[in-house]
């Protein structure tokens, strides 16, 4: 049992207020995930085409200042970390690829999180309310917000086996039930040079996901092809830089919730982490059907 909550917000002016409006949903969600949480931003883009990656420190005391000088003699061009204690927002001129290669040889003990234009994520283990708090989440700006409360049935309680999980750059993906045939799709990746860092059954749908847009798909119709090649329970939530999308399986037994307004969509397992939204009595709620896509644009 695990919670899942998306945010996204219409209006520009209230894009101030994503973080304000999301914590009390986040928290809402603890009973259903108390093990760890997570939080991906989609924001505007970064400016001189730039990227971003968000960075956990996994062991032992984060040094920031010592990663900025050794990333700097690596590779030409501006590099600026905004540091919160193990966690990090890297803006780099250099190709996040090639960071993120250099990352795994040079400082194998961080873990990169996310990569793109306009995705900062935060994910980490313990409470909601102190994961917020910890990472100042409330004072988050953007157009909107993917997030997740987990509670473990199929692997270990880490930050990176938290969710939301990310491939590629500008995606992610957060899950509320079980994949029965991970394995089988990870046979099927990984022989394409697509390399899986957990053993958690939801990074085999978010790698399948990324490969299939990859390729050429939009998002719904990679979504689509998933109902074939993922066997087992899911309500899906993902985000793009220019989307967020939610699907649930043919039996739609994991729980979701989605109410709209002119000025917002949110969605959460259970409505009381809607309820406190403004004018949330007079939105359009309703339950996704089953193996229908929903999504929204940014």
């Amino acid at each position: 049992m695990c919670g899942i909550v998306g945010l996204l917000l219409k209006k520009p002016e209230l894009r101030g207020q994503l973080g304000a409006l999301m914590a009390p949903m986040l928290i809402g969600m603890t009973s259903r995930g108390p093990d760890s949480a997570g939080v991906a931003i989609f924001g505007e883009p970064a400016g001189d085409s730039s990227h971003k990656l968000s960075l956990f420190w996994g062991e032992g005391a984060a040094d920031w200042k010592r990663l900025s000088q050794e990333l700097g003699a690596e590779f030409e061009g501006k590099h600026r970390f905004a540091p919160t204690g193990q966690h990090a927002v890297l803006m780099t001129a250099a190709n996040p690829e090639d960071v993120k290669t250099w990352l795994a040889e040079a400082a194998p003990e961080i873990y990169v999180l996310s990569m793109g234009r306009s995705i900062d994520l935060y994910k980490d283990i313990g409470a909601p309310a102190d994961i917020v708090e910890r990472y100042r989440l409330k004072e988050a700006q953007g157009t909107h917000v993917v997030a997740h409360t987990r509670m473990a049935t199929e692997s270990a309680v880490t930050p990176a086996h938290a969710h939301p999980f990310t491939a590629g750059q500008d995606f992610c993906l957060v899950h509320n039930g079980s994949l029965s045939n991970p394995h089988l799709v990870r046979k099927k990746l990984e022989p394409l040079g697509i390399r899986f860092v957990t053993d958690n059954d939801t990074e085999a749908a978010c790698r399948f996901f990324e490969w299939r847009m990859r390729e050429g798909d939009d998002l719904t119709t990679a979504v689509q092809r998933g109902f074939s090649e993922l066997d087992g329970f899911f309500t899906f939530l993902m985000g793009t830089d220019k989307e967020m999308l939610i699907v649930r399986d043919a039996f739609a037994c994991k729980p979701a919730v989605v109410a709209e307004t002119d000025d917002y969509v949110a969605i959460a397992s259970e409505f009381r982490s809607l309820a406190h939204l403004p004018g949330v009595r007079h939105a359009n709620v309703f339950e996704p059907l089953p193996e229908e896509v929903y999504s929204w644009k940014a």
